[in-house]
Parts: structure tokens; sequence; C-alpha cells
């Protein structure tokens, strides 16, 4: 409605009619368009998007507060429920950065115990503050299998040291958009009927979801706020895990 709060995620339009769609996938869909891809918008004063994929922000989250919620907070909260964690007990996750920090939450509310995998010493706190059981970095023995994992760093080189770390029958998400070369293994290591599944994109239930369950948790999201001026700088700090939890830009009239 006109005046209401709402926010823009990364799906900016579904065509609702494709295989994917039809079969509840719309984040697959072969005509999808997405924000800042497809679609204007993101780094920008102003935009145009479908009333169908736009979102009220819950009372309480000013928009830096909000803005991780509908990227960062999406994303990890589909790897969540496609690694089924909500069903298990342990569950670890690979890099801690802006999904990661608001999944973690999440994982606390459900009752999980979580094992932050992550070579930063800052993120490694971060992760404590929230309630991990444990932290350390990724070839480090956390001295329990995990039963799903989720792997939001873009390294494929963790794959093979996830799959190590989980139990028989467990789940391993690769939550990145792109992800470097995943190396050579053993097959012993998938053996055991370990999943191995990506995540793509998002769907309107995934942000209708965690948006209802933000406020209900609290979800506290870490921001650090930055001008538009400084994009390159903020990517630069993000790729080299010097961000504690996220980073949002600062869109000012006239930039």
């Amino acid at each position: 409605r006109l005046g209401e709060r709402v926010g823009v995620p990364w799906l900016a339009w579904a065509c609702g009619e494709c295989e994917y769609c039809r079969r509840g996938q719309e984040n697959l869909c072969e005509y999808g368009r997405f924000t800042g891809y497809d679609v204007d918008g993101g780094y920008a004063e102003y935009h145009v998007a479908d009333e169908r994929f736009v979102y009220p922000i819950p009372e309480g989250y000013p928009d830096e507060q909000a803005a991780p919620l509908l990227c960062a907070g999406v994303i990890g909260y589909r790897a969540l429920r496609l690694a089924g964690a909500r069903d298990v007990r342990r569950v670890g996750l690979y890099g801690f950065g802006a999904s990661a920090h608001i999944a973690i939450q999440v994982l606390a509310h459900w009752g999980a115990d979580v094992y932050v995998f992550t070579r930063s010493p800052e993120h490694r706190r971060l992760a404590e503050e929230l309630g991990a059981m444990w932290t350390g970095r990724a070839e480090d023995d956390p001295g329990e299998p995990m039963d799903s994992s989720i792997i939001f760093a873009p390294a494929g080189s963790l794959v093979p040291t996830a799959l190590a770390g989980l139990r028989r029958g467990g789940t391993l998400v690769l939550a990145g958009i792109h992800m470097s070369p995943i190396p050579q293994m053993d097959y012993q290591l998938l053996w055991g009927e370990r999943v191995l599944r990506s995540v793509a994109n998002a769907t309107r239930q995934d942000a209708e979801e965690l948006l209802a369950l933000a406020p209900e948790i609290p979800i506290r999201t870490e921001v650090g706020v930055r001008d538009l001026s400084e994009a390159n700088e903020v990517l630069r700090d993000v790729k080299e895990s010097r961000v504690s939890g996220a980073a949002a830009l600062r869109v000012s009239r006239g930039a």
C-alpha cells in the first residue's frame, strides 16, 4: 500500500507458468529476472518493482538492519531448509559472513547445536557471541560428526573437508552463487547416503517465512553501513574477511 516500507530481494520476477514455477520452484524459473542483474535497482535511489515480489519490513528494523535479511538472510534461510536443519541436532557452518551470522540465530531458535568453521578470529568471536557450540578452522576436529552442514564460503576446496565431517545420511548444502572448482575426491566421502546439493536463489515463501520469524526470535543483524561511493572498498573488505556480519551501502540523493 502507498506509504508502506517494503524490501526488494534478489528475485524480482518469475513467470508462474514454466515447469519450475508450476512445481513450486520459482527460484529456478526459466525466465526469472533478478534485481541488479536483469532488472535495474539495488544500487539506486529509486527502484521500480513488481508488487508481488516485495515484502513489508517488520517493525523495529531500521532500513540498514533490514537490508541483510532480504539477501544474505533469505538465501541462508533457504539453505537451512534444504539442509533439513530444523530437524537435526548438530549443524556445521563453513564461513561466517552475512548469511551465516543470521542463520546461526535461526538455528539457535530451533534448538540446534551450531559448529562454526572459519579462518577469521574476528568471525569466530562473533559466532561465539551468537551462541556457537564450537568454533575453529575448517581443518580442525570438533569432536562430533555433523548431521547437516552448509558451506557459505565460495571455496570448492571445502567440499571434501565438509563431507568428511558429515555423518552417514547427512546433507551438505552449498549456499554460494559462485564457488571455486571442487577438487577430485574419493567416492567414500559421499558414500553412506550423504547428500550434496546446491542452493539457487530463493522463493517468495523463503522471504515471507524469514521476515515473519525475524522479530519473533528476534534476529539481530550486525551491519556496517558505508556510502555508495565506497562500494569497491566494501567488496574488497568482504573478500578479505574484514567485514564482521554484513555490510550495507547508503544510497544518498544525488549519488
